[in-house]
């Protein structure tokens, strides 16, 4: 018999829910602090906007995206709680770690291992949440947990700033600094040193039984480290290589087929744009996804038919994740905007937008939630109105920030577009955890991560800091450069509207029919 904190949406339900809300806080602070110290890594270590770029987005992308799978699998055959507490203090670790960086190489590899502990975080969460809390208010529970990515942001931008001024004032010759560590090194250690404690609060929270939400029996693995073994291999290069050739050889000839297809497609956009690192990382991560799926057809033939079959979720898959390629990138390059742009400085910067974008990402994300289960019971596309409704309003609010030439208004621009830009967050996430069982939410999670992450964090930052530089390097001044990069951004918000449109055709029927794709695949239900 279960007690009263086990009920689900009881109050230890809710308890788990505020823990992970800061456990995610942490996750973006660490994520975001790096937009406010951009102009001061730039100018020490002689890097440029695409180098940037790469650090924030695919130098950490491909890690979170290629690691969040394996680690998804382990979320969905282990004890919840732990992993993500090991993983926070892991990627707590590595954001400390940064702030011993020299060069841009050595701040690469500790971007990698944030990427690798911060995977380990949210498709867990989602499948502990979706277990505490009943289907009629799943949105809402992932909305408010998402709501940690923008108070995350906004705290870690507000942070650096204070950090690197306060830094500055008490050291202004580095070579008195203790250790010498310049200003943007003291805020990475500032951030990241707290998470070490909280990993050990996330390791009291209890385990939810599976399905309880819906009354849905999961029997427990009994060897889940091995299983999670099997799905490293399955994902990880070169492992990919034994794993594959397990399954015959007409997988393991496509295997090396698509390796060989996007070592040419990688090649050919080093020779156009440069950047080897950039795409050798998104290549690398590409690989290892087509690989991942080869294995999960073969090996899981049910998890992989409930998340490919479903017409809903590809269109989600590919649709949502350009939502976050706007708000990834323009959200990412707005604080060096506003400092090239409209020459505020650093610490008003950060207050600014890191203050706003708290308050507006929090009142977003949630709001986006709370409407979508409200609607829910009128219309089983009630979720993706509310995705629909972000590049409705956000698109122009972001063009009208890129171009007022008051400051004022700039910022009350960005407020809007935080409120806006984050509202698909969670009806978009709650969507996915419906379409699958309830023992592959986690795998489906991860999946939807990768395609976000792959997309939106690899593409978006490094996208518009290449456009940037390009215009730069003709002879544009660096404002309307990054002006212009973040202009074409922008345009992410259309091609999801596309495919957003595109999935409300199939989600009602994929929703509905939910139990029975499962039982037609041998799912025992």
């Amino acid at each position: 018999m279960s007690d009263d904190r086990d009920e689900v949406g009881g109050g230890y339900a809710k308890y788990v829910l505020f823990v992970l809300v800061i456990v995610y806080v942490f996750n973006f602070i660490d994520r975001q602090i790096l937009s406010i110290l951009a102009e001061e890594i730039k100018a020490d270590l002689g890097i440029s906007d695409a180098d940037i770029g790469f650090l924030y987005g695919t130098a950490f992308a491909v890690f979170y995206a290629v690691f969040g799978i394996p680690l998804g699998k382990l979320a969905d055959v282990w004890n919840r709680g732990r992993l993500i507490s090991i993983g926070l203090a892991f990627w707590s670790l590595m954001t400390a770690l940064s702030g011993t960086a020299k060069n841009f190489a050595a701040l690469a590899v500790f971007r990698f291992g944030v990427g690798i502990g911060e995977a380990s975080a949210t498709p867990a969460a989602f499948s502990m949440l979706s277990d505490y809390f009943p289907p009629r208010l799943r949105a809402t529970a992932l909305a408010i947990y998402s709501s940690g990515i923008y108070i995350g942001a906004g705290i870690g931008l507000f942070i650096g700033g204070v950090v690197v001024e306060g830094w500055r004032g008490a050291f202004p010759d580095p070579a008195t600094a203790p250790f010498g560590i310049k200003p943007w090194q003291a805020a990475f250690f500032v951030v990241g040193l707290p998470g070490l404690v909280m990993a050990l609060w996330v390791a009291t929270l209890r385990e939810p039984r599976r399905g309880m939400s819906e009354g849905i029996a999961v029997v427990r693995e009994a060897r889940p480290f091995a299983i999670a073994g099997r799905e490293f291999m399955a994902v990880l290069p070169p492992l990919t290589l034994i794993s594959v050739a397990r399954l015959g050889g007409r997988p393991f000839a496509m295997n090396l087929a698509a390796a060989a297809l996007i070592a040419m497609v990688a090649y050919g956009l080093i020779e156009w744009l440069g950047s080897p690192t950039q795409w050798i990382a998104l290549g690398v991560g590409i690989y290892a996804a087509v690989s991942w799926v080869q294995s999960l057809a073969a090996k899981d033939p049910a998890t992989f038919a409930m998340m490919f079959s479903s017409r809903a979720m590809r269109c989600i898959c590919i649709g949502i994740p350009f939502m976050s390629f706007v708000t990834y990138g323009v959200g990412f390059w707005a604080p060096p905007f506003l400092l090239r742009v409209h020459g505020v400085d650093l610490v008003s910067a950060a207050t600014f937008l890191g203050l706003a974008g708290a308050l507006g990402g929090w009142i977003g994300v949630t709001l986006g939630g709370v409407l979508a289960d409200r609607l829910k019971h009128k219309t089983a596309n009630a979720r993706l109105y509310i995705a629909a409704l972000v590049p409705t309003v956000a698109l122009p609010v972001g063009v009208w920030f890129l171009y007022t030439d008051n400051l004022w208004i700039a910022y009350g621009c960005n407020f809007v577009f935080s409120i806006a830009s984050p509202m698909w967050i969670g009806p978009a996430a709650s969507t996915v955890n419906d379409l699958v069982m309830p023992r592959m939410r986690a795998v489906a999670s991860a999946f939807y991560l990768l395609m976000v992450t792959f997309i939106g964090l690899a593409l978006g930052p490094y996208t518009i800091g290449q456009v940037s530089d390009a215009l730069f390097n003709q002879g544009m001044a660096s404002g309307d450069a990054l002006r212009i990069g973040m202009l074409i951004g922008l345009g992410g918000f259309i091609v999801a509207m596309t495919f957003i449109i595109i999935a409300m055709r199939f989600l009602p029927g994929d929703e509905a029919s939910r139990l029975d794709r499962a039982r037609a695949v041998g799912e025992a239900v």
